[in-house]
């Protein structure tokens, strides 16, 4: 056995902040570089659609290098046939671990659908699952969020022995999520082994909030957006100065943000 197989090393941790060891804001130029065309108000469906897909691809590999459990394995290459050594002996993603991915509706059906079939690449069939919540912003007449909708729901069943992934774009406020995360914790049977957001777009008053309802979640983003804040606050790092922090504008969309990914992904503007 070859000894360098038998740890892979994970995928750097992003870029420095004070927020906690939790959150992992992943700037690299890859992602960062299709996400600024995907909040172009240049780009339409339905190269929107491919480029989530893209991203949520390349977060799947991040997320599922630092988070999924690994074991050791012996597999056989094709060389086996004419050479004994042909195998390959080394760690590997643990096949059997259960993940269920939860989609919030509706920005969050398009990567959650690209995160359940990649998968399927890494984990058994029977251990991967696809729940759906159905949830909207409540506003009241200023157009502010003051809580949320959730219409319906499709969870097929206990989480105690998974890990959740919640593939969900633009975290603006964290209400959506926050009631999401409720709903899992107390399915009977107990709580997920793990709960991981995966995000394209975060603000510092989504992580105030989430990191003070379910300080174990484990989050992580492609860019974190501020852009509401002095000009003193953008230049420190991010979290040293977090109270004064702002990403959202009055009626709590995300600046720069992308302008409403849900209305894009499925070029319905109601």
């Amino acid at each position: 056995m070859d000894s360098q197989y038998l740890h892979h090393p994970a995928p750097g941790q992003g870029i420095e902040h004070a927020y906690g060891p939790n959150i992992h804001i992943l700037s690299q130029p890859y992602p960062m570089s299709i996400l600024a065309r995907l909040c172009s108000s240049e780009t339409t469906q339905p190269t929107v659609n491919r480029l989530v897909s893209r991203l949520y691809d390349w977060l799947l590999g991040e997320v599922a290098s630092r988070e999924l459990p690994r074991r050791q394995v012996s597999i056989p290459t094709r060389m086996r046939a004419s050479e004994p050594r042909g195998v390959y002996s080394g760690e590997a993603i643990d096949r059997h671990q259960s993940v269920v991915v939860c989609d919030i509706a509706r920005a969050g059906m398009v990567p959650s659908q690209r995160v359940y079939e990649a998968l399927h690449d890494v984990l058994a069939p029977e251990v991967i699952r696809q729940d759906h919540v159905m949830a909207s912003r409540k506003t009241n007449e200023a157009g502010q969020v003051v809580g949320i909708h959730v219409h319906a729901s499709k969870i097929g069943g206990p989480v105690n022995e998974s890990i959740v992934l919640v593939p969900d774009p633009m975290a603006a406020t964290g209400t959506s999520l926050d009631a999401v995360l409720q709903t899992y914790r107390n399915l009977p049977g107990g709580p997920p082994r793990k709960i991981v957001a995966m995000h394209l777009i975060i603000t510092p008053e989504y992580l105030r909030r989430i990191r003070e309802a379910h300080p174990d979640l484990v989050i992580y983003a492609v860019r974190l957006d501020r852009g509401m804040s002095s000009a003193e606050v953008l230049a420190t790092r991010p979290g040293t100065r977090w109270a004064e922090e702002v990403g959202l504008n009055s009626v709590q969309y995300i600046v720069p943000g992308a302008g409403g990914v849900g209305e894009l992904l499925n070029n319905a503007w109601i």
